[in-house]
């Protein structure tokens, strides 16, 4: 049975991704269909690349200039288990800048994870979280967390769990400190300003929040 072609050329290019994605989404194990577009669809060449690697065909029947015709193949009945990122290469060969060091990479997703790095004495100040769940997983370095309460050592290894809305700050130590965050997606996290819990946390190398979004 011969496949059935998507001709995207006369819709829109806001337009064109999504159908794209949605006649990919509707084949089954083993199908394909062939793309017909006025374009080198590269940069959606790159997304299936992130989203579905290794579990997608992609060959060009065509390459312009005019015409560009691509059968794409649906190789397995969803996106494939993989690793995505060696975070010992990132802590320790990255680039020492601070902030976030990396972002999980997928497009369709139902979570967020961040690699977060504060500079030596560098902190988040007093915030109350989002109204989410955050794990919170030290890589490198040491540092405090200070709740309401009382106050946490951070070490490589430690599992933070971090519940929706408490009041939390973070200090790095003298070597810095890289950690993981993971929870789930959201377009954006805005903290509630909160009282300092026990001094003033302004300090020199500041970051947005713990989750770095």
């Amino acid at each position: 049975m011969p496949d059935k072609e998507l001709d995207v050329r006369a819709l829109p290019m806001p337009d064109r991704h999504a159908a794209i994605l949605q006649t990919y989404e509707a084949l089954s194990l083993g199908e394909s269909f062939i793309l017909v577009t006025d374009q080198d669809p590269h940069r959606l060449r790159d997304d299936f690349d992130t989203d579905h690697p290794g579990s997608h065909g992609w060959e060009y029947l065509d390459q312009g200039p005019g015409t560009w015709r691509i059968r794409i193949s649906k190789l397995a009945t969803t996106p494939l288990p993989r690793i995505v990122c060696d975070t010992m290469t990132i802590i320790h060969h990255g680039q020492p800048e601070t902030g976030v060091v990396w972002k999980l990479p997928m497009h369709q997703r139902d979570l967020d994870s961040n690699i977060i790095r504060l500079a030596p004495g560098g902190s988040i100040g007093t915030h109350a979280g989002p109204n989410l769940d955050v794990l919170l997983l030290i890589l490198q370095g040491t540092g405090q967390l200070t709740t309401e309460i009382h106050t946490i050592d951070l070490h490589p290894g430690a599992l933070i769990w971090l519940p929706r809305h408490s009041r939390r700050q973070f200090t790095a130590g003298p070597h810095g400190l890289s950690y993981l965050t993971v929870h789930r997606r959201r377009q954006s996290l805005i903290l509630n300003p909160a009282p300092p819990l026990t001094r003033n946390s302004a300090s020199h190398g500041d970051v947005a929040d713990e989750a770095g979004v």
